[in-house]
């Protein structure tokens, strides 16, 4: 269940009402007249079943409420209300499909600016990938994997094409390609400082590296990994499965590619280089082709489910 607050301008609290009443899977609605200060107006509040959430929330929207008063939605962790199971049984289609178009936009749109602290995330998870890279050490490329914050601005183009919010989509590949620049720029003038100091050399590179040879050597499973983690992932941001999430973030060679590629660079090892870069590029692509497709698939998925329920709707 999905908790409402809502601050509505006077003149259209009845209009609100309305709309909530009419939504099935709403329940436990509360209308507290001129509580509001700033914006002025009437708070009121209700709880929806995640199914029936989009819909009501375009409805909203539609009325202006986003703009001249506020919506706020929370998760209900627990609900302890026989009237909320009946809500959520009378809605159609399952909560675990349910696709909150909004909620996935203001996810994305956080996680895909381009900030000091994305930037720093980026930059450290690739460091950390270098020295793992050129030490051969499985556990620091997965580190590095899990502290990189790529997904975020690769979801943020899926969403924005699947939603034609040019953009998003533009802010987001914005953030994704300046990330990755800054990343390689910074590790390629690390590896050199580490190089100076005695803690990496050349040789380090040319040496048999069976844990991590795979980074600059793709083949035709790094697509297949790479399609499989776009789909896990943007079904973990559209059901809140953050664990989820984390197993996608350890599971393709996105920052360890770009690792790979900054230090060969440095040393001149255009081999190398251009092996992870393609490998990188490959896996950028797999994750954005397979999101943008499941993103897809769950908005005509869940489009069939609502038009079927709407011609035989469930008995209660």
């Amino acid at each position: 269940m999905l908790h409402l607050r809502m601050i509505t301008p006077a003149d259209r609290t009845d209009a609100v009402v309305r709309i909530v009443e009419s939504t099935v899977g709403t329940t436990h609605l509360v209308v507290v007249p001129g509580a509001a200060r700033v914006p002025p107006g009437d708070v009121v509040m209700c709880d929806v079943a995640r199914e029936a959430g989009d819909e009501l929330l375009h409805e909203l929207r539609e009325l202006g409420i986003d703009e001249d008063g506020s919506i706020a939605v929370e998760n209900i962790d627990l609900s302890l209300s026989a009237r909320a199971d009946r809500a959520e049984e009378e809605a159609p289609g399952e909560a675990a499909d349910a696709v909150l178009w909004e909620q996935l936009r203001e996810a994305t749109h956080e996680e895909s600016t381009l900030t000091i602290t994305y930037s720093a995330f980026m930059i450290i998870a690739t460091m950390i990938a270098a020295c793992g890279v050129v030490l051969d050490n499985a556990v620091l490329i997965v580190g590095a994997m899990a502290v990189g914050p790529e997904f975020g601005p690769l979801a943020g183009v899926c969403t924005g094409l699947v939603r034609r919010a040019p953009k998003q989509a533009a802010r987001s590949l914005v953030a994704l390609l300046v990330g990755f620049a800054a990343a390689m720029v910074a590790t390629t003038v690390f590896s050199l400082v580490m190089d100076a100091l005695g803690l990496f050399h050349s040789g380090m590179l040319d040496r048999p590296r069976p844990n991590t040879s795979f980074i600059w050597q793709p083949d035709p499973f790094s697509f297949v990994v790479a399609l499989l983690a776009g789909v896990a992932g943007v079904l973990s941001l559209t059901s809140a499965k953050s664990g989820a999430l984390v197993g996608v973030a350890i599971s393709v060679t996105t920052v360890p590619a770009a690792a790979n590629a900054a230090v060969a660079l440095g040393y001149g090892e255009f081999a190398q280089m251009w092996g992870s870069a393609e490998q990188l590029l490959l896996n950028l692509f797999g994750i954005m082709l397979a999101g943008v497709l499941t993103l897809l698939c769950q908005k005509l998925l869940w489009r069939t489910q609502r038009d079927h329920w709407r011609r035989t709707p469930p008995k209660v």
